[in-house]
């Protein structure tokens, strides 16, 4: 697939990153999880769909006060983009928690409850998420044949969501730490992210100033010239990746704040926005 213009010009071979088309649609893939050929992998943008203002274009949240007619267009576009059937998404009602999911072609074709994480081994189950400035994280396992598929605002990340993701496919699918890759996917990040003083105590106590490396929620927490502080969703999931022993963790680097003419953004959009999806699983 030809290389189109994305937010930050274009690929990026030092993450990965690629702005290309599934067939009518943009998506951003990472060369990290392209290695392995019946492995599908995609994270939409908010163009190519039929949704009307504020959640032009590609919303895939039903959940927001979108038509649900232009929402299901939307989701078999996708479908489409990714030749994939919808009877095999599998997707969940986002909570901001640590509740997991172990799908399989059963729960094809439907949301599986109330969570922030899929994962799953069995081919033919291709697992969806929606988000709007959440840090999208997608896990591969290339000898399980494994994937997951978690969501972690602010909340799931001081819970660490991330990490429980990772140590559900260990302990639920066989996988191996070792051999996995973790991909953080666009989100917004430390450039736009101001918080309060609730997110900062909540950091502050799931990331220690003195953590066992030295940069604890000091550095997640960045301090400006006007003393506001800005959250780095980036890094705080990679650490919680590499804690949970992932072997290769590749961030995106792409703040949806920054690109809302290619990503919905709720803290810019003030809530009144759609969501974009990400898609992962095998080919049977």
């Amino acid at each position: 697939m030809a290389n189109a213009s994305s937010p930050e010009g274009g690929s990026h071979p030092s993450n990965g990153l690629r702005y290309e088309r599934a067939g009518a649609l943009p998506v951003y893939r990472f060369d990290q999880l392209n290695s392995e050929p019946a492995l599908v992998h995609a994270i939409f943008t908010r163009l190519g769909g039929v949704s009307l203002p504020p959640y032009a274009t590609l919303n895939l949240s039903r959940a927001v006060g979108d038509d649900p007619t232009a929402v299901e267009t939307n989701y078999n576009r996708v479908c489409r983009a990714l030749h994939i059937h919808r009877s095999q998404t599998v997707t969940c009602h986002l909570t901001h928690s640590t509740h997991i999911f172990v799908v399989t072609s059963a729960h094809g074709g439907r949301s599986v409850g109330q969570g922030d994480a899929l994962i799953t081994a069995e081919p033919g189950v291709y697992l969806s998420m929606r988000f709007a400035d959440c840090v999208p994280i997608l896990l591969h396992d290339p000898i399980c044949r494994a994937v997951g598929l978690a969501h972690a605002g602010w909340r799931g990340t001081v819970k660490n969501a991330a990490g429980a993701a990772v140590q559900a496919m260990v302990g639920q699918l066989g996988c191996s730490p070792e051999t996995m890759t973790a991909v953080i996917g666009p989100a917004i990040g430390p450039c736009c992210y101001q918080v309060g003083s609730e997110i900062i105590q909540a950091v502050e106590a799931a990331f220690p100033r003195r953590g066992p490396t030295g940069d604890g929620s000091v550095s997640l927490l960045r301090r400006r010239t006007d003393h506001r502080a800005y959250f780095d969703l980036w890094e705080a999931n990679r650490r919680q990746l590499v804690a949970a022993g992932v072997s290769q963790v590749v961030v995106a680097g792409l703040c949806t704040a920054c690109h809302t003419d290619h990503f919905f953004s709720h803290r810019v959009e003030q809530g009144h926005t759609g969501r974009f999806g990400a898609v992962i699983g095998y080919r049977e």
